[in-house]
């Protein structure tokens, strides 16, 4: 559910193609309990001013059926928890974590699908070449209070490597973690690449 961390989706992607470096994603949960959002007029023009920017920044598509679809669909809610459980029983299931939340991204801001909903997280699932039953078993398991400490797990990571917010990349080599300068990144994943590999 952030525009900036889809933005940043390209130098994750390029990130995996390192040899020995291991990614382990921390959903933030931006948009949780107090924080989920009903669509509305007020919502759709404060994400479009910094969807439009990131597209820009980044060369990232957003979507036709997102811009003029989703955004203008005041019944759909903006909940990031559903999306975390998917993924992570994405990872449980079949180490398939990075691919499913490619997936999300792609079905929320080009596709316009509502992401929180767990019919959508299923056939997204299947789409990667997860088994629905396991699927479905594991998003149960891992739904509610387990979710919320991984929510509650990853801000304090976040506070504790010094993170300024979503997205944020730490580099971990032994016992020491830098925080990396996504910003000055975006668009540009062979320097980011250099940066990683170093």
């Amino acid at each position: 559910m952030c525009g900036w961390c889809y933005g940043a989706a390209p130098l994750l992607q390029a990130a995996r193609q390192i040899d020995g470096l291991s990614i382990v994603l921390h959903g933030g949960g931006m948009m949780t309990g107090s924080n989920r959002r009903q669509v509305s007029a007020a919502l759709r023009n404060y994400v479009m001013q910094h969807d439009h920017r990131i597209a820009a920044m980044t060369g990232q598509v957003f979507g036709d059926d997102y811009f003029n679809g989703l955004l203008l669909d005041t019944t759909a809610t903006f909940d990031s928890e559903p999306p975390i459980t998917a993924i992570l029983a994405a990872d449980a299931v079949s180490g398939q974590g990075l691919e499913l939340l490619e997936r999300i991204q792609q079905a929320h801001y080009v596709e316009g699908r509502r992401v929180a909903d767990l019919a959508v997280l299923r056939d997204l699932a299947v789409a990667v070449g997860m088994e629905p039953t396991q699927f479905d078993r594991a998003f149960a398991e891992l739904s509610g209070a387990t979710t919320q400490a991984h929510i509650a797990r990853s801000r304090s990571l976040l506070t504790q490597v010094g993170g300024q917010g979503f997205p944020t990349f730490a580099l971990q080599r032994g016992e020491r973690i830098e925080v990396l300068d996504t910003g000055r990144f975006l668009g540009q994943t062979e320097a980011w690449k250099a940066v990683l590999s170093r």
